[in-house]
């Protein structure tokens, strides 16, 4: 590990090492959970997670888990979230900000309806945020709500992010054009 943490901030390079956790037989105090490989990857990295399947989903469409921050260099650690990963198509983006929006009373439950600015809009989580990734006006408008709510300042319509593919092409364009300079 001492080798390469070097040369990888040198190239910004992002590393994700995956691990297991193995039980320990006769711990009597503590946790006999312990993480195979040594110490070398505790030491040495930024951002550790524990992550945990909590349960699965309706129509095994996918998996709710809970990350857990353990370790963390550049941010406040021992911090916990609950999101759905689902099966295709990775974390599901509105199930998430469904769940903010209704924390932070944007979106009111009332029993298994949520309902926005007094109008009920679906019945339970799941068609809940279905319906909001089938109207995308209605979604851009909780996630300026949510953003709103979180920030305490006013966000512009258009700064939304629809698609994460588009920011992605233009950074990969920018460092095209940034190469390009550099071997001209």
């Amino acid at each position: 590990m001492r080798k390469i943490t070097g040369s990888l901030a040198m190239s910004q390079c992002t590393v994700i090492f995956l691990n297991q956790l193995r039980s320990k037989v006769g711990v009597i105090y503590g946790s006999p959970e312990v993480t195979a490989g040594g110490n070398a990857l505790k030491f040495y990295s930024s951002i550790r997670l524990d992550t945990r399947r909590k349960e699965i989903l309706p129509e095994n469409s996918g998996i709710r888990v809970k990350v857990k921050v353990v370790k963390s260099k550049v941010s406040s650690p021992f911090k916990t979230v609950t999101l759905d990963i689902l099966f295709g198509s990775g974390i599901d983006r509105m199930g998430c900000m469904l769940d903010a929006a209704s924390e932070l009373g944007v979106v009111e439950r009332k029993g298994s309806w949520y309902a926005f600015k007094g109008e009920n809009f679906a019945q339970g989580r799941l068609n809940a945020a279905g319906h909001l990734k089938s109207n995308a006006e209605m979604a851009g408008e909780v996630e300026r709500q949510v953003r709103i709510a979180l920030d305490g300042k006013e966000v512009a319509a258009d700064e939304t992010v629809e698609d994460d593919s588009s920011t992605i092409e233009e950074w990969i364009n920018t460092n095209k054009a940034v190469e390009q300079e550099i071997l001209d």
